[in-house]
């Protein structure tokens, strides 16, 4: 028997998922507004590079040099040297970064396996609160523990083992910055993993236990390779920031001794456009960056979709 159709109701019923769906718009607005500002409406600012800027004057008051300072990132020997330099230590440091990528994965899988709630919150807390410091206080506690003075020092020199270097050295530059960087940020990267393991099946634990699989076991045939999906996602986003290392940490770390070593591309771009004052030139480093990078995001959520069906988008 055929349902009779109210035109009224289904009226009011398409009246109301609209008007649904423009909540949900309205409630996205503020991000998109704050995307646009912060990220799209600066591109203007890649106009600089095709000008010989100067500071003080208007862009229509400067001569313009078309792709003569993009042709200096390669032509000038100089400018190509530093150039390579500084992308070396930016994939240097990089890559490390990406190596110690899994280290929040297992933290959160060995810490949601401690039964004690209390101190997985405590420890959660912990963690996590060195990524809401700025890195000019990180410096002062990595001073008070690894300086020439700092605490490690003090035990090992009253052990009588003498002291070591490790943040005015040269040597192992690149790993003692990524393991700075791990040690920031490890417990803010590990929140994503703790809520991916909440929304696990906890059925499929149950029939484990049944076929009676032992916590390590349950841990390498389950949890890891259900969390694999989520890891890689975060993994084609990194890549896509590849190049965005960022100026906080090796400016305010970076000294004499390291400086060589220490130098990522964004503090290149930093200390030719503000400290040399050649803001022209940095711009154009700048948007090689960005090209790059955009490169680097496709290339690799192309080859994850291709290899494990897993994108962005």
């Amino acid at each position: 028997m055929a349902k009779n159709k109210n035109p009224a109701v289904s009226k009011n019923r398409l009246h109301s998922k609209k008007w649904e769906s423009y909540k949900l718009f309205l409630y996205v607005l503020p991000c998109l507004i704050f995307i646009f500002i912060f990220n799209y409406l600066p591109l203007w600012g890649w106009a600089y590079s095709f000008f010989q800027y100067k500071p003080g004057l208007s862009l229509s008051d400067c001569k313009f040099v078309g792709l003569q300072n993009f042709q200096a990132l390669f032509g000038n020997a100089i400018m190509r040297e530093n150039l390579f330099r500084v992308l070396r230590n930016t994939f240097g440091i990089q890559l490390l970064n990406y190596l110690l990528m899994p280290v929040p994965m297992l933290f959160a899988i060995f810490l949601s396996e401690v039964a004690n709630t209390k101190f997985q919150k405590v420890v959660q807390t912990l963690t996590t609160l060195p990524h809401f410091i700025s890195w000019v206080i990180m410096f002062s506690l990595a001073g008070c523990i690894f300086g020439s003075q700092g605490v490690l020092n003090s035990l090992l020199s009253n052990a009588g083992f003498g002291t070591i270097d490790i943040l005015t050295t040269e040597k192992h530059v690149w790993i003692i910055q990524a393991l700075l960087n791990l040690w920031k940020n490890m417990g803010w990267n590990a929140i994503i993993y703790f809520a991916a393991i909440a929304g696990l099946d906890q059925e499929v634990y149950e029939a484990a236990m049944v076929d009676g699989a032992t916590r390590w076991q349950k841990i390498r045939y389950i949890t890891i390779p259900l969390l694999i999906p989520t890891f890689f996602v975060l993994l084609i986003m990194g890549i896509g920031n590849f190049l965005n290392s960022g100026i906080d940490q090796f400016l305010t770390f970076g000294n004499a001794m390291n400086k060589e070593f220490i130098e990522v591309l964004d503090l290149y771009v930093y200390n030719l456009g503000i400290g040399n004052g050649q803001i022209s030139f940095s711009v154009a480093v700048g948007i090689m960056k960005s090209l790059v990078a955009l490169v680097l995001f496709a290339g690799a959520n192309f080859a994850s979709k291709k290899i494990r069906g897993t994108s962005v988008f």
